[in-house]
């Protein structure tokens, strides 16, 4: 890995690129650190840290790179940019004329691009406006007296600014830098926060409060998560594919040739960390419902917040079967079994040993649904098991610990592919002009 890096600096072209990543990463870091105008931070610190409020605007925060916490102008993040681009593919599966558009290639992507750009601005403005109303509810607010429609106008148009800068940033950092941008953005929240993290768990075990062996106990859990993220994340399953027919690798689905072996790359987590935060997202605003004005002195509220609290057996368990259901929904919209069948005996490929058409579509959903139930269980483990061993070690510096280290670990894999992908075609490319032609012999030095 540091080799890699270490070889990529080397090359002035990506030296560059990762000279510009950084420059927007600093960037949108030093928006984060901005508050919108007419918040008090202070007060919206006590609020998120409180026991009602703070663990959806923890979750929040979690994906929005901290800036929440102090309600930047960077405060949403890449929430909004996100929800849209899961609900646009939920809607180009629903929609032909959506679906017609993906298939145009190039252009019809740019258009559907554009409509989640659009989509992620009036979901930001959504979310903005619930924030200004939670912001009054707590009385977070300063510098606007009572002109309460100004507080809410100065909120929304601060935001969405923020959105459409956040996305414009993640935009550039894909298409002029390395790694994926939206990704990343979320990565350099996340990593700025370990630093402090990692002084307060030591803060615990200098004042007693933990003894060494819990913080040794709790660390090595951390390096066997990573292990075990790295290890799914790069798990998948070969689905061996042959071609009938001489087809052009380019026309190909899968690049091949007649005669060819190929495969289907299944991965054991399609869905990557959406799962968790879509389920950690309803039982976390499930503790909301007591302070609902209406239902504040409701008994049921409160049991049923209590019965669905991440921290009894009952709310685990609740938390586990939404991971599942959400796994298998969202892995349904990414690995679409009757497309790929389809496609295979377009382009005259078959998998061995099974019919092309509906045959091989219901040999892609079982195999599809296997996979996809060991990477449900495996999500579910991994957010439930830091609950566990912040009970058994009394170490809660490291919220969400599950969450943000498939994130991180997620993102550092990808950036990795990338950068080796692209040093792989350089040196290719250097090979080729050291070589020289030797009529059909080959390449002569």
């Amino acid at each position: 890995m540091l080799r890699a890096f270490a070889d990529a600096f080397r090359i002035p072209e990506l030296r560059q690129k990762f000279l510009l990543t950084l420059l927007l990463l600093a960037v949108y870091r030093l928006g984060s650190a901005i508050p919108t105008p007419g918040v008090d931070v202070e007060r919206l610190t006590q609020t998120i840290n409180s026991s009602g409020a703070g663990g959806a605007l923890g979750l929040l925060g979690l994906v929005s790179g901290g800036n929440l916490s102090q309600f930047s102008i960077f405060a949403l993040g890449v929430l909004p940019y996100i929800t849209a681009s899961i609900v646009m593919q939920i809607l180009t599966t629903a929609l032909p004329q959506l679906e017609a558009l993906q298939k145009e290639g190039p252009e019809g992507q740019k258009r559907i691009n554009q409509y989640t750009r659009v989509g992620a601005i009036g979901l930001g403005a959504v979310q903005a406006f619930f924030f200004a109303s939670l912001l009054l509810s707590q009385s977070a607010k300063v510098g606007w007296g009572a002109n309460i429609p100004m507080f809410y106008f100065v909120v929304v148009l601060t935001q969405c600014a923020g959105v459409a800068a956040t996305m414009w940033l993640g935009e550039r950092i894909t298409e002029y830098g390395v790694g994926n941008g939206i990704s990343l953005l979320i990565f350099a929240g996340i990593v700025t926060r370990f630093p402090i993290e990692f002084q307060q768990t030591i803060a615990l075990l200098n004042t007693g409060q933990v003894d060494l062996l819990r913080v040794l106990g709790f660390f090595a859990m951390i390096i066997a998560v990573v292990a075990a993220i790295v290890a799914i994340q790069q798990g998948e399953r070969r689905i061996p594919v042959q071609y009938a027919r001489k087809v052009a690798a380019t026309r190909s689905p899968m690049g091949a040739s007649a005669g060819q072996a190929s495969y289907i790359p299944l991965k054991i987590n399609t869905a990557g960390v959406i799962p968790i935060i879509f389920a950690s997202a309803i039982l976390q605003l499930a503790q909301l419902i007591p302070q609902i004005p209406a239902l504040k002195n409701s008994e049921f509220a409160a049991q049923f917040s209590q019965f669905l609290s991440i921290r009894t057996f009952s709310g685990a368990l609740v938390e586990i079967l939404l991971i599942v259901a959400f796994t298998y929904f969202y892995t349904t919209i990414s690995f679409d079994p009757k497309k790929v069948a389809e496609n295979l005996r377009e382009y005259g490929g078959f998998i061995p040993g099974v019919r092309p058409g509906d045959a091989t579509k219901d040999h892609l959903e079982r195999i599809s649904s296997r996979i996809t139930l060991w990477g449900a269980l495996f999500l579910a483990a991994l957010a439930v098991i830091p609950n566990i061993v912040a009970n058994l070690t009394g170490i809660t510096t490291f919220p969400l610990a599950g969450t943000t280290l498939l994130i991180v670990a997620g993102v550092a894999l990808d950036t990795l592919k990338q950068i080796e992908s692209q040093l792989a075609v350089r040196n290719y490319g250097g090979f080729l002009q050291k070589g020289k032609l030797r009529g059909r012999g080959g390449f002569q030095q």
